[in-house]
């Protein structure tokens, strides 16, 4: 970890990683998907509590986010063109790491060429409001998971997890033991090793 982005460390583990290592309900609802391949995001969250079908709280929790922010946006699951190009360039220059959205995004091939990682329930081009202010760092819910300011949010192509930010050190450490265990699995196995012995789980009937 480190003094400007202390979630820095976990960039080099990936999301399930991390969520097995954490024993917790980490595990973001599974159609919260990123909307170009090869999407990432690892940074403590700043949430957003919004309209549905109203996307002037996305432009508040822009304005309101420092560098190495992951942004978290609760607008109930509703599908609308709350975010796209430019936001994400204003995002962008602002250093936040990407969005996480329980909701719709669109501009996905602008998103992709600008490589802006965000992660949304869906594509959808229709228009939304800008009449109600969002509610900025408050606790919100993405997908079925809680998520507060400063919580870890890591995702990739597998998957979406939260980290309490309490937790964050627990979990590093054994998310770090756990890829190390996996590796020394790995090189048993390209040695030729089945995965019923370097795993304990018993002896292959024949």
């Amino acid at each position: 970890m480190t003094e400007n982005n202390p979630y820095e460390a976990f960039r080099a583990l990936d999301a399930a990683t991390v969520y097995e290592a954490s024993g917790l309900e980490a595990a973001v609802d599974p159609a919260i998907r990123p909307v170009w391949a090869g999407a990432r995001v690892c940074g403590p969250a700043v949430t957003v509590l919004g309209h549905p079908g109203d996307n002037l709280a996305l432009h508040d929790v822009v304005a309101a986010a420092g560098p190495h922010a992951v942004l978290v946006a609760d607008v109930g699951g509703h599908l609308a063109g709350y975010w796209g190009e430019i936001l994400s360039i204003s995002a962008q220059a602002r250093g936040i790491q990407g969005l996480v959205i329980d909701g719709g995004v669109r501009d996905v091939a602008a998103l992709e060429a600008l490589q802006f990682p965000v992660f949304s329930r869906g594509i959808d081009i229709r228009r939304t409001g800008k009449f109600h202010p969002g509610k900025v760092n408050v606790p919100v819910v993405l997908g079925d998971v809680p998520v507060r300011p400063g919580d870890l949010v890591i995702g990739d192509q597998d998957g979406l997890a939260v980290v309490p930010a309490a937790d964050t050190r627990r979990v590093l450490d054994a998310a770090r033991r756990r890829a190390a265990r996996e590796q020394a699995a790995v090189e048993r196995l390209r040695a030729g090793e089945t995965t019923l012995t370097v795993f304990g789980l018993g002896v292959a009937k024949s």
